[in-house]
């Protein structure tokens, strides 16, 4: 098993983008507002990357932390203290599957695997946490017996 400790703000991968140029038609462009994201990803995982990209079948379970807004905390004389009705789950943007897809994308890039389609067995979560970060554990995963 492989154990990745990210730090930083979670960002998900953004829907590519088309335009028209007269004269060149449609083109299409990836606005990289993830790229920043992807970076710290890389640097985590660069003592992690196998001197042959794992081949076969991977599990990926990815625990996305986002750092909580001033509005989960108390104040006055109980400021820095969390709000009982703090929430737990991270249930707004980005959306888990383009954060997901951002860190894949990622460590595909830089050798981990193949190919992002050999990730067929996992968990994706997101929570509120103090600081921001994603906790990444990779496993192969062994060839099941067909029935």
């Amino acid at each position: 098993m492989i154990v990745i400790e990210v730090t930083g703000t979670p960002k998900g991968q953004p829907r590519a983008r088309a335009f028209y140029k007269p004269g060149l038609g449609v083109r299409m462009y990836d606005p990289g507002q993830a790229e920043g994201w992807k970076g710290q990803v890389a640097v985590a995982a660069h003592s992690s990357i196998p001197a042959v990209p794992m081949a076969g079948p991977i599990g990926v379970e990815i625990m996305f932390r986002f750092p909580r807004p001033k509005c989960h905390y108390r104040t006055g004389k109980h400021a820095g203290e969390l709000r009982q009705d703090a929430p737990y789950w991270h249930t707004v943007k980005p959306d888990r599957d383009n954060a997901e897809k951002a860190v894949l994308d990622c460590l595909t890039q830089i050798g981990m695997w193949r190919d992002d389609c050999q990730v067929c067995h996992g968990e994706v979560s997101k929570v509120w946490a103090e600081t921001g970060g994603a906790t990444i554990k990779i496993v192969e995963r062994p060839e099941a017996r067909q029935l």
